[in-house]
């Protein structure tokens, strides 16, 4: 798989999202947020899983990766910023803005730049196994993520069966003594009167 193909459809998809986030209004926009971030942070961990590492040792673009590991912490730093937000408050879009234009720069000096670079450094051979194994990864990630998320929903739906099967015996429960007491009770006031 071509690694350039696989990372700039990552970098179309959030920028898709930035767009999303700007019309956003409320809790959409922490909603669209949360989507954004975890693409980034995907995204930013093949990149350093293996993308990075590969182009460290070429001459040509070992200074362009150590920058992108640089432009990964603050970008990591304002995920975790943005992330303690209950609301999207004037201080939050400011932040978030940075965080799109820190992004937007990465973006811009890879495709320009580094794409370029480390497509000479390494050979045609070398970049279509790197683009495979972050493909194998991104999928790993995603098909963990997923299974994680319908492992929560499965024990959230078993929690709420049991809940509603807890409620129901409550109730028959409940019904059986009324009933019960109902045949127990004590003279009504006619036959209180009669006495």
């Amino acid at each position: 798989m071509d690694p350039f193909e696989l990372l700039k459809a990552d970098h179309r998809k959030v920028e898709q999202l930035f767009s999303q986030l700007e019309s956003a209004s409320g809790k959409q926009k922490l909603q669209v947020f949360d989507q954004i971030k975890t693409e980034l942070e995907l995204h930013t961990h093949i990149e350093e899983k293996f993308f990075y590492p590969a182009l460290e040792e070429p001459e040509e673009t070992h200074d362009l990766a150590l920058e992108a590991y640089e432009e990964h912490d603050v970008v990591k730093k304002l995920l975790k910023e943005l992330s303690k937000a209950k609301s999207a408050t004037d201080e939050w879009e400011a932040q978030a803005k940075v965080l799109q234009e820190n992004v937007e720069h990465h973006v811009e000096e890879e495709e320009n730049e580094l794409f370029e670079k480390a497509e000479s450094a390494l050979g045609e051979e070398e970049l279509e196994e790197l683009g495979d194994r972050m493909a194998a990864e991104k999928e790993r990630k995603l098909s963990s993520k997923s299974s994680k998320k319908s492992a929560a929903t499965k024990s959230a739906s078993k929690s709420a069966s049991r809940s509603t099967a807890a409620a129901r015996t409550r109730r028959k429960s409940s019904k059986k003594t009324s009933k019960s007491s109902g045949s127990k009770r004590s003279p009504s006031k006619k036959s209180a009167k009669k006495r």
